[in-house]
């Protein structure tokens, strides 16, 4: 007999093909154990309402666009954990997508057929249930674990070209952040081979008047970001109004990457999309500042640097105007140290001065 709908564990469907995601959510809803929570078209999206649903279970692809599955998986499984059922072409056994996906915590991978027809989406439709099934046993936080996140230097080949950084600094600021990065940015002095990275919560328009303010205070360059712009050391790029920001590899060495991807803890620019992929790109040559601010944006960015390797800072309570996000950033353990402001920038530099030491030597 079918439970009532209230009482069937609720499932987000997260896939950017149309087709997929109205067979995915036909089984869920066809099958009288579960219900759908919600429709999801990409990872940011996925991890959108994720937070704002709170389903009981996630049905993931791998390959959509914004942000691809891994990356959802890892959000979640770091911010709101739950069991993540992963439905994909590509998730076949012993692909490396597959095995990322159980590495961030996946319960189970269900491949999607190359035939298309009624008894192939019939097929799909019974394996995503008993995964769904199997996913509502799963203890998630006894998960192993089977390969932390990488360590180590980045790739040399990114950084060949002269004038290219080779260290970053991911600054993320709301609430009283203008003030506190006018304090730090000032301070930062060149030569470290290292580019800085700015998330402020600010408006279209205004963060453009922040960089030319801090560019005015600064021995470093201070520029508004721009899409496709060289990551160039002795530079700190803000990140502009309503648009994302990430550093990315692409042919050539490391560009800014701006998109307008759905908001992330509500904002936009979000800290987080910016910290995992400057963990992703230059592992334990990255360095994490959450300064003050409202609500918990960078906290899971600052692990992912944490756990890249680099060094996690959250500004202290006595120093913030509000302690929401530096505190978010400390108890996800991110943060290796926590600081009053005015000791921030001599740490950073402190802590860029032994990466360079480093690599003289090594």
């Amino acid at each position: 007999m079918d439970r009532a709908s209230s009482e069937r564990p609720s499932v987000l469907v997260a896939d950017d093909s149309p087709f997929f995601r109205r067979l995915l959510a036909d089984a869920v809803e066809e099958s009288g154990e579960f219900r759908v929570a919600g429709i999801a078209r990409n990872g940011l999206d996925a991890l959108e309402k994720v937070h704002a649903l709170l389903p009981d279970l996630v049905l993931m692809d791998l390959e959509m666009p914004k942000l691809d599955g891994l990356g959802a998986i890892g959000y979640i499984m770091s911010e709101s954990p739950r069991p993540v059922v992963v439905v994909s072409a590509y998730a076949g056994p012993g692909t490396a997508g597959a095995i990322r996906a159980l590495e961030l915590g996946a319960v189970d991978l269900v491949a999607k057929d190359e035939d298309r027809g009624p008894e192939a989406n019939r097929r799909l439709g019974a394996r995503v249930v008993a995964a769904l099934r199997a996913a509502c046993e799963a203890d998630i936080h006894r998960l192993p674990v089977l390969a932390r996140p990488r360590r180590g230097g980045p790739r040399e080949d990114l950084f060949s070209l002269a004038g290219r950084a080779r260290n970053c600094v991911a600054i993320a600021a709301s609430t009283g952040g203008p003030r506190v990065l006018a304090e730090i940015v000032p301070q930062l002095v060149p030569g470290a081979r290292a580019a800085v990275c700015i998330v402020q919560h600010m408006p279209p328009r205004f963060t453009r008047s922040l960089a030319e303010r801090l560019a005015a205070q600064s021995r470093l360059s201070v520029v508004e970001a721009e899409d496709g712009a060289p990551v160039l050391e002795d530079t700190a790029y803000v990140a502009p109004g309503d648009f994302h920001m990430r550093v990315e590899a692409r042919e050539g060495g490391l560009v800014i990457a701006l998109d307008r991807g759905p908001s992330v803890w509500g904002v936009r620019p979000a800290a987080d999309p910016l910290f995992r992929s400057v963990a992703d790109v230059f592992g334990a040559r990255a360095i994490g500042v959450v300064l003050t601010g409202i609500g918990r944006d960078g906290a899971a960015g600052l692990r992912a640097i944490h756990d890249a390797g680099g060094l996690g800072i959250a500004q202290d309570r006595e120093s913030s105007t509000i302690y929401g996000m530096p505190n978010a950033a400390r108890a996800a353990g991110g943060a290796d140290q926590v600081l009053p402001v005015e000791r921030i920038p001599d740490v950073v530099m402190d802590a860029l001065a032994r990466l360079e030491q480093e690599s003289a030597h090594g």
